[in-house]
C-alpha cells in the first residue's frame, strides 16, 4: 500500500469516525455504511485543511472512493 492510499484510509476513517481497518481497498460511499451526506462533508472539511486550499465543487460530488481521495491527495 503507498504512502498517499494509507494517509487517503486515515482521512476517510477520521472524517467517518471509524477504524482505519474497516477502510479496505475497495472502500466506498456505497460499501461503508458511515459515509453518509454529513460523512461526505466531513471527508470534504479533512481533505480541504489537508491541502490547505478548497476543492472544486465539481471534485467534490465525484469523489466516492479511497482511490479518489488517494488521487486528490496526489493533486
Amino acid at each position: 500500500m503507498t504512502d498517499t492510499v494509507a494517509k487517503a484510509r486515515e482521512i476517510i476513517a477520521d472524517a467517518l469516525e471509524i477504524s482505519a481497518d474497516e477502510v479496505d481497498g475497495d472502500a466506498s460511499i456505497d460499501t461503508l455504511d458511515a459515509w453518509t451526506s454529513l460523512g461526505h462533508m466531513r471527508l470534504i472539511l479533512a481533505l480541504e485543511e489537508k491541502l490547505g486550499k478548497q476543492l472544486d465543487p465539481a471534485a467534490i460530488v465525484e469523489i466516492a472512493n479511497l482511490n479518489d481521495v488517494a488521487a486528490i491527495l496526489n493533486e
